[in-house]
């Protein structure tokens, strides 16, 4: 299963990385974005889509807000399932991020093995018990 992270901060792309290849997912399965811009490019340039995105808010250049609404509103990409995981426990981003398509809203952890409990979380209900759209 391909995944598409947009994660501007290297820390945090170090930490997911970790995580997901602790909860079993191939590092080649694994795609980061450094903004919604370069996710937007990503997407255009792959085929085929990735199975998940998983989208922080808070990025240069196009935020996660930007981008979900972009990904959302296209006819191409509006069935990928976008998962939040953001610094961000703000209620207002919450409800943004429901009312514009998101799938599920995650705040990151601040210890590592909450982290990895998070992304063990994510992988197992989006990878082995969704059904996902080809």
């Amino acid at each position: 299963m391909k995944l598409l992270i947009a994660e501007d901060d290297l820390d945090d792309q170090l930490l997911i990385r970790e995580a997901l290849l602790e909860s079993g997912v191939s590092g080649s399965e694994i795609t980061f974005a450094a903004d919604g811009k370069e996710l937007l490019e990503l997407l255009n340039a792959d085929s085929p889509n990735p199975a998940l995105i998983i989208l922080d808010l808070n990025m240069p250049k196009m935020d996660g807000r930007e981008a979900l609404r972009e990904i959302k509103n296209s006819k191409q990409w509006c069935h990928i399932p976008v998962v939040i995981f953001t610094t961000s426990c703000n209620q207002d981003d919450v409800n943004f991020a429901y009312r514009s398509g998101g799938n599920t809203f995650f705040t990151k952890p601040p210890v590592f093995d909450d982290f990895v409990e998070t992304m063990q979380t994510i992988t197992k209900y989006w990878f082995e018990k969704a059904v996902l759209p080809n």
